[in-house]
């Protein structure tokens, strides 16, 4: 997977699609990450002691495939390389304008 925590994302599929939202969690072994304010569920939580309980609004996992990189430079939608820079470092880069992200 391409994406980081942080990084600023525009959604291309589902009935999320067209909004943008910063990635708050990466799910590596499921190839899904959380954006936030984009794929809101509700979800049903019981009360307990201390909190009270009710229907909270909750962002849910998005499959990687859905999303794409906004770039930093153009500000549209881009697909991610990769390169190496020269420290031999591996970066990750904007298709569209070679920009650096990160």
């Amino acid at each position: 997977m391409n994406f980081k925590v942080g990084d600023k994302v525009v959604v291309i599929a589902g009935s999320s699609k067209g909004k943008e939202g910063k990635i708050t969690k990466t799910l590596r072994r499921e190839n899904r990450v959380i954006v936030e304010g984009v794929n809101l569920v509700k979800k049903h939580v019981k009360g307990n002691g201390q909190e009270s309980g009710g229907i909270l609004e909750v962002e849910a996992p998005i499959h990687a495939s859905n999303v794409m990189m906004i770039d930093p430079k153009t500000k549209k939608r881009t697909r991610i390389g990769h390169t190496v820079d020269k420290n031999n470092k591996k970066i990750r880069i904007s298709k569209k304008s070679n920009e650096k992200l990160d």
